[in-house]
């Protein structure tokens, strides 16, 4: 994949639904391993370049990316996820992604070995997470799912980004602080 960035384009005009009791999800590897995150979330997709290193920062902020203007962090997800650092190659992919942070839409990009498809994804196939022990904290799941003989790790992409120190700190007009 190219530098150039990819709108996503989701074939749904109802909020992602495709119809209803189905929603859209992107699918991208990991460590051979499937995710998703809900299509409606992804603003677009972008060719792996070089990023702004930004000191003092924890290891999976792999630094900065100017996108149009807007200065936005980059999160790589195999060191999030705890798992082996790779060199970046020609399908490493950032997904610039939105992020509800409670008061505002804050927009990160996320690191990835591969983008692989856009799934129409029945809701009532979604099964919920077993609570055992993963790389993953099972708050950032929102399900799995089979696929094509695949098993899909679903993403809550606002719970992985709003973690530890990627959470956004808000201050009220009296000063108290939220998050």
């Amino acid at each position: 994949m190219n530098s150039e960035a990819q709108p996503v384009e989701s074939n749904t005009s109802n909020h992602g639904l495709a119809s209803s009791g189905q929603r859209q999800y992107l699918s991208f590897l990991l460590d051979e391993e499937e995710y998703g995150v809900d299509i409606l979330r992804v603003q677009e997709l972008r060719g792996w370049t070089p990023v702004t290193r930004v000191p003092d920062m924890p290891s999976y902020l792999r630094g900065v990316l100017n996108l149009r203007g807007a200065i936005i962090p980059v999160v790589d997800l195999r060191c999030k996820f705890g798992l082996k650092e790779v060199e970046y190659g020609p399908t490493t992919v950032v997904i610039v992604v939105k992020v509800d942070s409670g008061k505002t839409e804050r927009v990160m990009g996320i690191i990835v070995d591969a983008v692989a498809e856009t799934y129409t994804l029945d809701i009532e196939k979604i099964q919920p997470a077993p609570k055992v022990g993963s790389a993953i904290n099972a708050h950032f799941i929102t399900g799995l799912v089979a696929q094509n003989e695949r098993m899909i790790v679903l993403l809550d992409i606002d719970e992985l980004m709003n973690s530890d120190e990627l959470a956004v700190d808000f201050h009220t007009e009296d000063g108290t602080e939220t998050h």
